[in-house]
């Protein structure tokens, strides 16, 4: 097939492997990478260590697939139909959008490796597919395939579809027609996701300092969260939407239909009550093939205590935080006991 015709069928094979929007760039970066060195140097990456590594490949598609000449970055919404008001109801625990159903990695992936496969049938060439998986600059790459702009949050935000959707790509050496039509920069004077940030991470119009940011602590921090910090994460228990909720461009974004996004096991609106009475093998259980599992138990019971620490004190909660540390002690999780202690003081302080 030649590359024009194979260029004219790419949109459709994608939504029928459950994309909404495809775009194709170059390998080009140069005007990201400075800013990119400039956060190194701050060190806003914190604990994740893997974001200083590799910065040559990050930084050329090239190196990371050689021969790499195109890529293709495509866009997948998760929205779920409906959920509650989880974050006004302190008793609960919130758990972000993208985190509720199937890990995305596996479902994006695999829908990109089968879009992959099905461009090579017909063109030949090398390919490798990509989400959240490599070295690589997803959210720059993506403004320059005309997916949406990096917004002041600095994620994507797309003009007709908002932000709530997960990104993919594919290096290939096939030389596709490269996306003319970019979206412009269309946050204005809005700074709504500035202004909300319960921890002022997001440090400047597209500057966020990890270090500070909910979805950071949550997730990837793996130690002890700063007594200071503690109170702006309420009961946010893994990751943080807030900026996404406030976004004006977000009342474009349309509900997702992926069956494998659906909420599981009533975590789209779980209580800490019912949470903190989960042992390790529950927690292994119920979030099993999910995106949760970037985080071990520690780490789960840890957030929990935070949240319960926040949460209006009832004697059955304070009873579910006592025997929580009571578990966490016999076990010798020092990470967990930690922030159970401050819980339960913050609870019951007589």
């Amino acid at each position: 097939m030649h590359i024009d015709e194979l260029a004219g069928h790419l949109d459709s094979w994608a939504m029928d492997l459950g994309f909404q929007q495809i775009g194709v760039t170059d390998t080009d970066l140069s005007d990201y990478t400075p800013d990119y060195r400039a956060w190194l140097e701050q060190r806003f990456q914190g604990d994740m260590g893997y974001m200083a590594r590799n910065v040559e490949k990050r930084t050329d598609p090239s190196k990371l697939m050689p021969g790499t000449i195109r890529v293709i970055s495509a866009r997948m919404d998760y929205l779920p139909v409906t959920r509650g008001n989880v974050l006004n109801s302190p008793d609960k625990g919130y758990i972000s959008h993208y985190a509720l159903g199937r890990d995305y990695h596996k479902t994006v992936r695999g829908r990109l490796r089968a879009l992959a496969k099905q461009i090579e049938i017909h063109a030949g060439g090398q390919y490798r597919a990509f989400t959240d998986s490599a070295p690589i600059l997803e959210k720059p790459l993506a403004a320059k395939a005309g997916i949406g702009w990096v917004g002041k949050n600095t994620l994507i935000l797309n003009q007709s579809a908002g932000s709530w959707f997960f990104l993919g790509e594919i290096f290939t050496n096939i030389p596709l027609p490269i996306n003319i039509e970019l979206q412009e920069d269309k946050c204005g004077t809005c700074n709504a996701c500035i202004n909300v940030c319960p921890t002022g991470a997001i440090v400047g119009p597209k500057q966020l300092d990890p270090r500070r940011c909910i979805s950071y602590l949550t997730i990837e921090h793996k130690g002890v969260i700063d007594e200071e910090l503690r109170e702006s994460i309420g009961n946010r228990i893994f990751g943080c939407d807030d900026c996404q909720l406030v976004c004006p461009w977000n009342r474009f974004a349309q509900a997702s239909n992926e069956s494998d996004f659906v909420p599981r096991h009533g975590l789209d609106d779980p209580t800490l009550i019912g949470l903190l009475a989960w042992n390790e093998e529950d927690f292994l259980t119920h979030t099993e093939g999910m995106a949760l599992r970037r985080i071990n138990y520690s780490q789960w019971v840890r957030n929990l205590a935070i949240a319960a620490g926040n949460a209006q004190p009832t004697p059955d909660l304070i009873r579910a935080a006592e025997e929580k540390l009571a578990e966490s002690l016999r076990k010798g999780d020092t990470l967990a006991s930690e922030h159970l202690e401050w819980a339960v003081q913050k609870l019951n302080p007589h």
